[in-house]
């Protein structure tokens, strides 16, 4: 008998997923092992987009220090860490921000987070030092947004050991307000993904984090002591299982530089215990409050419901997002949020272990998620570790593709199971239309067919030419750079919105695109893919359509439209008022 998600909730047995202790005595990695799906024959189509790493020519050479290159001791090491793109000086062009994290003994000399200055010319500037932003720690999450709604976007870490605000000067410099905003901690806590949202929607951006699991290092085991330290016969960094879950914190902006702790009040320390990692705020049933859903490693990811009245429900397996389609706990990691199917509602794709299909989840416009894996043909793929992600636009043929990022966590498995190497290759899936993929790794150029360990990725525009590229974060080596060498004529089309009486960065907007038949759900997000953080611009791929009709739900409440909005151009757009000029680039 085939039971659904929800009615498997419905009659209470999702309950047995709250006892965390049975867990304890398990395998630390997540087990859920799910076979790859038969392969359909290449559609021969033409891919018109290629990515080629041109980190070097660009500047972006420093490597990212993230534990021992040859081994992880602790799962402190393998976890990694995410990037963002972010104009934090307001130029209209991207800069780059990449985190970083240490070595259990001493970490090389210049072992930092980056600040990378986009020179305008495909070229960057390390301004780290000039900036403020040097810091050495175990950095794994970052989120961008205008918390202070000062008109410079500001910079918020997620760490293990101590979380970190950046408040942007707007003069090129960054000043850590960590203390004097109220977010310093005296315990150490394992911060990993965060998210700047408007929960209460009063114009001011709030603060949710996920925290991963309780560890210290005084007290935390070591490779085979237990059997929460084994995979496959051999010993690893133990964990998750078998150390205690973390508890995850919604801080209230309070209008003044400051920040108060309501996780309680808001009803999101009651949700079951979980290892949370990635955080994605949006509004997912439409009804104009932002809701955040956990991708949680070997727990049940969750779905908190904004209540609108300051509270949240957590509501993940009844809604679908929680378990595998067999009821299982999945190591959830990465989490790409777009329109796959083109129905104007913002769908799910969450990235798992090795030996496990990455998830699609199909929205019904009311936050209830089908588990779309199997028809969708992405289920072919199981053979990689698997960390970023994102439902991208890559060739702007108007149908919104998947990519991902992989790598192992322990880089001794492979001399042992030389099935799983440490360092894999990017993998595409591109969009075939009704609904299904095509997986392409060669095809879609040599940046994605190269080999690295890889964790976080973030998309943008860095050179301005209507296109998506991607940053990614290689574990102890320099980040890559895929910049898009997109040839055909299809067109496209950027938004950027200006909140006025909403958040100035209008994060948690929905912008809902029209054009040649099709309807596309887009969403403002201060984190997405693994631990990262997006271009801001939201970009739109048209095909052969030479313009679009644009649909802008604020997070205020404010519906505003334009139509036929000529393609091939940036467009921002300001709450209340209308279109303005914008910032690096020429008005068409």
């Amino acid at each position: 008998m085939n039971i659904t998600r929800r009615r498997f909730a419905q009659l209470g047995l999702g309950a047995g997923f709250s006892l965390g202790n049975n867990l304890l005595l398990t395998q630390g990695i997540s087990t859920h092992n799910a076979k790859p799906l038969p392969r359909s024959a290449p559609s021969g189509r033409p891919f018109h987009a290629r990515f080629v790493d041109v980190a070097q020519h660009a500047g972006l050479r420093a490597p990212i220090i993230y534990g021992e290159a040859d081994q992880k001791k602790y799962l402190v090491e393998a976890t990694g860490c995410g990037c963002a793109f972010i104009d934090y000086d307001n130029d209209g062009w991207m800069d780059i921000f990449v985190l970083s994290g240490s070595r259990l003994e001493s970490a090389p000399e210049g072992t930092t987070n980056r600040l990378y200055k986009n020179n305008r010319d495909g070229t960057f500037t390390d301004v780290t030092e000039k900036a403020g932003l040097h810091s050495l720690g175990w950095a794994c999450g970052v989120c961008v947004g205008d918390y202070n709604n000062d008109d410079f976007d500001d910079i918020f870490c997620a760490c293990f050991g101590q979380n970190i605000l950046y408040r942007n000067n707007g003069n090129g410099t960054f000043t850590d307000v960590t203390r004097e905003a109220g977010l310093w901690s005296q315990q150490q806590y394992w911060g990993a993904g965060c998210s700047f949202v408007d929960y209460n929607r009063d114009g001011l951006l709030d603060l949710f984090v996920s925290n991963y699991v309780q560890f210290s290092f005084e007290h935390a085991p070591v490779p085979g002591q237990s059997s929460s330290c084994i995979w496959l016969g051999i010993p690893v960094a133990c964990g998750p299982r078998g150390l205690p879950t973390g508890r995850h914190w919604l801080y209230r902006n309070n209008g003044d530089g400051t920040f108060t702790d309501v996780s309680k009040p808001a009803g999101i320390a009651a949700a079951t215990s979980s290892y949370g990692m990635t955080v994605v705020a949006a509004d997912f049933d439409e009804d104009g409050w932002p809701d955040i859903f956990v991708a949680c490693d070997a727990t049940p990811s969750l779905l908190f419901m904004n209540n609108h009245d300051g509270t949240f429900r957590e509501e993940g397996i009844l809604r679908g997002v929680a378990l595998s389609d067999d009821g299982k706990e999945q190591a959830g990691m990465g989490v790409g949020v777009g329109d796959y199917d083109l129905d104007g509602h913002l769908d799910i794709f969450k990235t798992h272990f090795a030996d496990d299909r990455n998830v699609l989840y199909r929205n019904n416009g009311k936050a209830y998620f089908q588990d779309v894996t199997a028809s969708s043909r992405l289920g072919v793929e199981t053979r990689y570790v698997c960390w970023g992600a994102g439902i991208v636009d890559l060739d702007n043929d108007g149908y919104p593709d998947l990519f991902m990022t992989t790598g192992h966590v322990d880089p001794k498995i492979e001399k042992k199971l030389p099935q799983y190497p440490n360092k894999t290759p990017r993998a595409v899936f591109r969009n075939l239309g009704q609904g299904v993929f095509e997986e392409l790794i060669e095809e879609a150029g040599p940046g994605v067919a190269a080999a690295h360990c890889s964790r976080g990725c973030a998309f943008g525009d860095f050179d301005n030419d209507g296109d998506l590229d991607i940053v990614i974060v290689n574990l102890n080596e320099p980040p890559s750079l895929l910049r898009n060498d997109l040839a055909g004529k299809a067109n496209w089309i950027k938004v950027k919105l200006e909140g006025v009486k909403s958040n100035r960065s209008a994060i948690g907007a929905r912008v809902v695109a029209h054009y040649d038949g099709k309807t596309q759900a887009q969403a403002v997000l201060s984190q997405s893919s693994f631990f990262s953080c997006n271009d801001p611009r939201l970009h739109f791929g048209l095909g052969t359509s030479v313009s679009a009709d644009l649909e802008i739900f604020w997070p205020s409440g404010q519906h505003q439209t334009y139509k036929s909005v000529a393609a091939n151009q940036l467009v921002t757009i300001r709450e209340g008022e209308g279109v303005v000029r914008n910032r690096g680039w020429s008005q068409s």
